[in-house]
């Protein structure tokens, strides 16, 4: 069982200790051959206190939606979380992994991908098929990063110079410049 379990996380370049995968297989889900892989997610330790001595109670099964190299197979893991009552500090929790964000059925890892395919030229469309996400999900995935940037109004110059101008074929054209260095200049009419 060892050996299946670091043979699949080197596969699917999954680094979390706490993760042991169990089975895969091949399913059709909606009309599209899945691979699916089982597996389950262990909490060693109780997140509040730390203490060892815990309770089990069952598992929450979480199908999440991982990335693949080849689209038309699409790689689910079908993880089991722990559900785990501290005896120390009469807590309960579930078991958390950086694979995938709490409440959430999309790897971290694909989020990465659709984040760098957002940077070349396609249309979301287009990164929501390679990925087998959802458009919505690429939209998300796009605001998430958003905070980034934005624009901020405290680093703007002192003196801004604008112009306009008639170019190429009698248009419009517009300048704005950062006056970054102050000079005085007369004018004769």
């Amino acid at each position: 069982m060892s050996s299946l379990n670091n043979c699949i996380k080197f596969a699917l370049d999954i680094k979390d200790k706490n993760i042991v995968f169990k089975s895969f297989f091949y399913k059709m889900v909606q009309m599209k051959k899945h691979k699916i892989y089982e597996a389950e997610l262990i909490q060693p330790a109780c997140p509040c206190c730390g203490s060892l001595d815990l309770l089990h109670n069952g598992h929450l099964i979480t199908n999440i939606h991982y990335l693949t190299a080849n689209a038309s197979h699409p790689v689910i893991i079908r993880l089991a979380k722990q559900r785990v009552k501290c005896r120390d500090c009469n807590r309960w929790s579930m078991a958390q992994s950086e694979l995938v964000n709490k409440y959430c059925s999309i790897s971290n890892a694909s989020k990465l991908k659709v984040l760098s395919a957002l940077t070349e030229d396609s249309s979301m469309t287009s990164i929501a098929r390679e990925n087998n996400v959802s458009v919505n999900t690429v939209q998300r995935v796009l605001g998430s990063c958003s905070h980034l940037f934005l624009d901020s109004y405290e680093y703007l110059p002192a003196h801004l110079a604008f112009d306009e101008f008639k170019g190429v074929d009698r248009q419009l054209h517009f300048i704005c410049l950062a006056a970054l260095y102050l000079f005085s200049c007369t004018l004769s009419v």
